[in-house]
């Protein structure tokens, strides 16, 4: 007997069914999705710093009207502090995402090294290492950072502020790393550092007190604000600074008396609203040109 074709009706039945039937057995079974691989942010790329990121300090000192000469100081920090903030916190994204991965790549264990010696994190157990390094790196209140720069600098006027772009008195130890101090004890060898500019000491400045043993408090003060689901501010962290100076519990008082007094935790809501925004480069860059058209540097 001679075969025929199967009508196209049949055929289009057949495959239907077939379909059908293999959509049911995939509903069966769980499959997880591929682990696509993590790029580390751009932001955090030291080419992809702005040009204005690298200006020096201006002259505050032209500026004979008090208020005036803090406009211009704030003006021209805030920026720069909130560009460090924003690269800590792309960090922070980017260890939230690896924490996540069931296995990470040598680059990625590189990235996690490098970062846990910069910040004097010592484990390599993973789970003790992502913890550590989730307490550490964390971005510092502009309100904060503000009121300590123009404590430490005379608002930017300083020897070592003009002349070497350090505006919280960070000291090296290394002979020749920085501006000899003209009242250094006899018998001591530290100077107090030399940067490349004022958004390189700021840089280093929140390293500092993300890292150095004297302000664990800070931090524990930090973490618990991210507990209750707070954003970090200036007045609270404050309290963990008894030892950036001899005079201790004074020293607090008068940085927290320098935030409220000058309104700076106007400028934590600021970095908050930045670190939400769709583009914050762009706005920091909309600020710094501002800047320049008020105060022509």
């Amino acid at each position: 007997m001679e075969s025929r074709p199967a009508p196209a009706f049949i055929l289009v039945a057949a495959l239907i069914l077939a379909g059908l039937a293999a959509g049911y057995l995939a509903s069966q079974f769980t499959y997880e999705a591929p682990i696509s691989e993590i790029a580390e942010p751009e932001l955090l790329e030291r080419d992809s710093l702005p040009a204005w990121a690298l200006t020096p300090l201006p002259d505050f000192s032209r500026h004979t009207v008090v208020s005036r000469r803090k406009e211009a100081f704030f003006g021209y920090l805030f920026p720069r502090i909130a560009l460090a903030n924003l690269r800590i916190d792309a960090a922070r994204d980017y260890l939230a995402q690896l924490q996540r991965k069931p296995s990470l790549n040598n680059q990625e264990k590189d990235w996690l090294a490098t970062h846990a010696n910069r910040l004097r994190v010592d484990t390599e157990e993973p789970k003790a290492l992502f913890e550590q390094l989730d307490r550490r790196m964390d971005i510092i209140p502009p309100s904060l950072v503000m009121a300590q720069a123009a404590n430490e600098s005379a608002w930017g006027t300083s020897r070592f502020a003009t002349q070497g772009n350090n505006l919280f008195g960070q000291w090296c130890f290394n002979q020749g790393c920085g501006l000899v101090p003209r009242s250094r004890p006899e018998g001591m060898s530290h100077e107090v550092e030399v940067f490349d500019s004022p958004y390189q000491s700021v840089r280093s400045y929140l390293t500092n007190l993300n890292r150095h043993n004297a302000y664990k408090a800070l931090r524990a003060r930090r973490d618990a604000l991210r507990a209750r689901g707070r954003f970090p501010d200036g007045v609270t962290l404050a309290g963990g600074l008894e030892a950036y100076s001899e005079r201790g519990q004074a020293y607090v008082h008068e940085i927290r008396a320098m935030i409220k007094s000058n309104g700076l935790p106007d400028y934590d809501d600021r970095m908050k609203a930045l670190l939400t925004a769709p583009k914050p480069l762009e706005e920091l860059e909309a600020r710094v040109e501002a800047y320049r058209e008020s105060f022509g540097n």
